[in-house]
């Protein structure tokens, strides 16, 4: 099963296990003098021990001066980070895997925070129009300095015993910023045509050549296309596209080049560097198969690529000769074993959420490692051992079978606890049944299936259809009880007209039991609930006022899942509201107030998305009757799948 993703690739002198790589991912769990971290061996050890076969480590520094970029990561700028390389190295070793660091320099994509307060830098000091950060043009000397940087940075890790090293020359980060047209436009030697452009990438392969010798592997990650037309941002010039892309690969691999991994994107264009759950698995691959044929060392490809099936095919066909899988193995670090043990079904595909972009963008300056909204343990392994099976077969009933009541099934019935878990409806799966329903969010239904699949085989007793109440669960003498009934979609009072017939509530059009075709439709709230629930309004033919209180759409949604979910609705008949109070309704439509003035927006319907509610009536009836009682995920506090899955595992890791 899978010969292809699971036969040997030969990158240069080196050979590895099989076609699978962890690509590089900032994780932030370096300490903070650039050295590896006891935290950071753990969570690379993890995905060793899971069967990759090769892992590359994300964003390593090899200028301190200029850049940095997280407070937390791996500099190989000086001779005293060397042996905590060398034991992460071992680590790694010592479960079969091969290690690469990725020399790193983020350019114009980083924070004067980050650099001590001075300005970010870049071929041209043209700004980085997501972070706005002030840049500035590098001088001749200090693009000397740094292409000594990137070659010393070589051979510190070759003498730490990596196997190989990465260029970072994509997703917009500085030697990207010298490939690209949009970002170089400089007028000397480094600037212009496509090989002056490629000048500085060449000079640093060359140098690192001359410092490490051939033998040593050495391959380039570069975006082949910027993908400018996709950004929400506006741009003077067109940055790098597929043709020019591959001419650079073409260009740069017989200087020294013994693997190309091939991406897309750049920060201002996020979404195609680091795809949200809308986009389709493998999109990407086709311009590592544009790449193979142009080059003659191994190509990697890219592309959230999720399922081993998917992944063999890729090889199959001869379009990439390894798949890198980043994301997935933050999900499921035994992504690898459990393919080649025949046991996909077991694999926690990654769902594309970008919790772990959130949490590293949000808390990467701080010094927080990032985090997988649906595997807890993912940078947290030291924090989190695998606790004994101590569970003595004493019964846990859990009151609902959505994200928080599943995962704490999960967890306990691994520690050896007898888990009763209840769900009043016929299917396990909660609110991600109902986040599954908007157009391209299908992938939610992956986490259903991976419960579905491992809660059964790990002993859980599984009672669907069936609503518990107080007198039930105390009948059944447990141990403890997990409410995780979820919470309702509010409906606030005080507001004329908000309980008329042509109301509906969000998750009455999720659900299917309002239809809505062809209609005028005033959508109150334009959170990502709102945000997606009109994407599915609007593939009905309804045309949409989305209103919304906040001053801008989207409040508390990311960058990437907001302009992403706005992009899905362009071309339809869509108009935004910002700073917009529902004052009133009526059969002629919805009363709004903005900055003191009453607007009126006429609409056949109008659907509230304004969150959701717990009412905590279970676990106030059950702990009157009983002395272990939690309230896990939306039943405690509303929030994202990560916070419910998060809760879940919390509670039952720490149930004694």
């Amino acid at each position: 099963m899978y010969d292809s993703l699971f036969s040997p690739l030969k990158i240069g002198s080196l050979t590895i296990r099989n076609r699978v790589i962890m690509a590089a991912m900032g994780c932030g769990t370096a300490n903070r003098d650039g050295t590896v971290s006891e935290r950071q061996i753990a969570y690379y050890t993890q995905r060793a021990q899971g069967g990759a076969g090769l892992i590359i480590t994300g964003v390593t520094r090899v200028d301190d001066e200029t850049g940095a970029m997280d407070a937390n990561q791996i500099s190989v700028s000086k001779d005293e980070t060397i042996p905590s390389i060398q034991r992460l190295v071992r680590a790694v070793h010592a479960q079969g895997a091969a290690i690469f660091l990725q020399l790193h320099h983020p350019g114009n994509q980083t924070s004067p925070r980050a650099l001590g307060g001075q300005p970010t830098v870049g071929p041209s000091g043209i700004k980085c129009q997501l972070s706005n950060a002030p840049c500035r043009a590098m001088t001749l000397e200090e693009i000397r300095r740094l292409v000594e940087s990137f070659a010393q940075g070589a051979l510190r890790a070759q003498k730490a015993g990596a196997d190989g090293v990465e260029l970072h020359c994509a997703h917009g980060y500085l030697l990207e910023q010298f490939l690209s047209p949009y970002t170089n436009r400089r007028t000397d030697e480094y600037g212009g045509c496509m090989e002056n452009r490629a000048r500085i990438v060449e000079e640093i392969i060359r140098a690192i050549r001359e410092k490490v010798g051939r033998d040593y592997p050495v391959t380039m990650r570069i975006s082949v296309d910027e993908f400018l037309e996709t950004s929400v941002f506006p741009h003077d010039r067109p940055g790098l596209k597929l043709e020019e892309g591959v001419a650079l690969c073409r260009y740069l691999a017989p200087f020294g080049l013994d693997g190309v991994n091939v991406s897309a994107g750049t920060y201002e264009t996020m979404n195609t560097a680091w795809e949200p759950t809308s986009y389709e698995e493998g999109w990407k691959v086709y311009l590592a198969e544009a790449v193979k044929q142009a080059v003659d060392v191994p190509v990697f490809c890219v592309g959230s690529i999720r399922n081993p099936d998917y992944a063999e095919r890729v090889l199959e066909e001869g379009r990439a000769d390894a798949v890198c899988i980043a994301r997935g193995q933050l999900a499921d670090p035994e992504w690898c074993r459990k393919a080649a043990a025949g046991r996909k079904e077991e694999i926690r595909r990654c769902i594309s959420c970008l919790y772990c972009m959130q949490e590293l963008t949000t808390h990467g300056h701080e010094g927080r490692p990032f985090g997988c909204a649906i595997n807890a343990r993912a940078a947290h392994e030291i924090d989190y051992p695998v606790p004994a099976a101590d569970g003595g077969g004493r019964k846990v009933v859990i009151v609902g079978g959505g994200p928080a009541g599943m995962e704490a099934a999960r967890v306990l019935s691994l520690r050896g606890f007898h888990v009763v878990l209840l769900e009043e409806g016929p299917r396990l799966g909660g609110q991600l049944l109902l986040a599954a329903k908007p157009p391209r969010k299908e992938k939610l239904l992956w986490l259903v299936e991976y419960f579905e699949t491992v809660l059964p085989r790990q002993g859980v007793e599984i009672r669907l259809n069936t609503r518990g109440d107080a007198a039930m669960i105390e009948a059944q003498r447990p141990y403890a009880v997990f409410d995780a009934t979820g919470a309702a979609p509010v409906r606030p009072g005080g507001i004329p007209g908000i309980e008329g017939e042509h109301v509906a509530l969000y998750t009455e059009v999720l659900k299917g039991e309002v239809v809505l075709k062809d209609k005028q439709v005033a959508l109150i709230g334009s959170g990502m609930s709102g945000l997606e629930t009109a994407a599915l309004l609007a593939q009905s033919g309804n045309r949409l006022d989305i209103v919304e209180m906040a001053p801008s759409i989207g409040p508390g949604v990311s960058f990437q899942l907001r302009t992403d979910a706005q992009a899905h609705l362009k071309g339809y008949p869509v108009r935004y509201y910002p700073g917009h109070k529902l004052v009133g309704i009526s059969n002629a439509g919805v009363a709004l107030e903005h900055e003191g003035e009453a607007v009126t927006l006429p609409a056949d319907w109008v659907v509230l998305a304004l969150g959701v509610r717990g009412d905590g009536a279970l676990t106030a009836a059950l702990k009157k009757r009983l002395d272990r009682v939690t309230a896990l995920g939306d039943a405690q506090h509303p929030g994202r799948i990560a916070e419910a899955v998060h809760s879940g595992f919390e509670a039952a890791y720490r149930l004694e």
